[in-house]
């Protein structure tokens, strides 16, 4: 188990994925993943409120409604819940009022009194951070909120926040959530994470496996085929990027593991990651994704990948 920052959640250091449900996975499909996923000792799952607005015929929050009827229905035990504010149609943006209200709309969705994890989603410059940073501590005052986090902020962005919350005693976030993997790092390593270790926040990176390219599934820029989300990880196919597949499955072969697994193994080793979020869409990908959470590699093993991917950012 792996604790989230500087919070009381404790969780295996894999997240779920909650961007596909209501997308690439019907009710029937997400909640057959979630199961997969329960059964299997997973306990962490992300989404935010805006998913999955942007396909046809859906207005927003459907991940989060899914959610929570499968929480209804299942009742799982200590299960710890991400969401993100700024996104939905209804409630873009960051001021005071927006976020209670956004944050009282995912509470309803859910189904729980209280939101283990939230997220400002994305930075929003035309609401003074000062106003931002208020109206997530009343939320933790208040007792919908249990803590607080950001995502996709940039390392000075973050460093405000933080000195806003400690000068007028507001909850400091736990965690950050960059956009990391094995072929997008730089920034992430140089201005980050640096971060998230001087104040002892976790990261919990999304696009784990780069839209799916670090499944070794797509190893020609034509392969995507009709796949919604597998444009983007089809033009990764270049020859570094083959390499560090490559590579992959070498040290994945290793461990009678998937490449896949051997990606989120690699994420979850870097310094301050707490829990690499990966999306399933079928069941039967679960398993390689829990896979991850319990395979160690070497320092060798590491070295190498981290070699090979030098070559392969994005």
């Amino acid at each position: 188990m792996t604790r989230i920052g500087q919070s009381d959640l404790d969780i295996l250091p894999l997240s779920l994925g909650g961007n596909v449900f209501g997308w690439t996975a019907d009710r029937d499909t997400s909640f057959a993943v979630l199961d997969a996923f329960h059964a299997g000792g997973g306990d962490f799952i992300d989404t935010a409120d805006g998913y999955s607005a942007w396909v046809p015929g859906n207005s927003g929050g459907e991940s989060e409604t899914l959610i929570g009827e499968w929480l209804a229905s299942r009742k799982p035990a200590d299960v710890v819940i991400a969401t993100k504010v700024s996104t939905h149609p209804d409630f873009r943006g960051l001021s005071a009022s927006n976020v209670r209200a956004a944050a009282e709309a995912s509470l309803s969705r859910l189904g729980v009194e209280a939101i283990d994890l939230y997220y400002a989603h994305f930075d929003d410059p035309e609401t003074p951070l000062e106003e931002t940073v208020g109206a997530f501590a009343d939320l933790v005052r208040d007792g919908l909120v249990r803590h607080v986090a950001v995502s996709n902020y940039t390392a000075e962005r973050i460093r405000e926040w933080i000195s806003l919350a400690q000068s007028s005693g507001a909850a400091l976030p736990v965690a950050v959530q960059p956009h990391y993997n094995l072929v997008h790092r730089t920034e992430v390593e140089s201005e980050i994470v640096p971060v998230a270790e001087e104040f002892g926040l976790s990261l919990v990176p999304y696009y784990a496996l780069a839209s799916g390219f670090l499944t070794g599934k797509y190893r020609t820029p034509d392969a995507a085929g009709s796949s919604p989300r597998a444009g983007t990880a089809a033009k990764l196919a270049t020859p570094a990027g083959l390499a560090l597949i490559d590579a992959l499955e070498e040290v994945g072969a290793a461990h009678d593991a998937s490449i896949a697994s051997t990606a989120l193994a690699w994420l979850r080793r870097q310094p301050t990651v707490a829990a690499p979020i990966a999306s399933a869409s079928k069941p039967e990908q679960v398993a390689d994704l829990l896979a991850s959470a319990r395979l160690e590699l070497s320092d060798d093993e590491v070295a190498r990948l981290s070699a090979a991917s030098a070559a392969a950012q994005s």
